[in-house]
């Protein structure tokens, strides 16, 4: 069984940075992909930016691609997300996610068996 618990949101000005993170606990945190996915209100939830076991592979949606960032430590069994140049459109409850059978990450929600929380980003114009 493992643990996500989500830190780190809040509110920023458009243009502003902020840096999520996503403290794991339960199980062997190198051996298994993260994600992060993001829900604003009215919407469905959408994949922003996932990474594989090791960090050697990430990918991100198109919407953030180059103001995102998504890295982990397998020390700390954590991952961040940093965000940057944020807009309006951001703004959203932010969730990580784990593969805890795969190392490899997946783009789908569905392929993710243990979700944290949630923490609110709000991004003023």
């Amino acid at each position: 069984q493992v643990q996500l618990v989500e830190s780190g949101g809040g509110l920023v000005q458009a243009g502003g940075s902020l840096r999520l993170s996503c403290a794991a606990s339960g199980r062997t945190f190198s051996a298994y992909a993260m994600g992060w996915f993001r829900q604003a209100p009215g919407k469905e939830r959408e994949f922003v930016a996932a990474i594989n076991w090791s960090g050697g592979s990430t990918v991100y949606a198109d919407s953030v691609k180059g103001r995102f960032t998504v890295s982990r430590d397998n020390a700390k069994s954590t991952v961040y997300l940093q965000m940057n140049s944020l807009k309006s459109e951001d703004t959203a409850v932010y969730y990580c996610a784990a593969r805890t059978k795969y190392g490899s990450s997946s783009l789908e929600a569905a392929r993710y068996d243990a979700w944290g929380q949630g923490t609110q980003v709000t991004v003023s114009s």
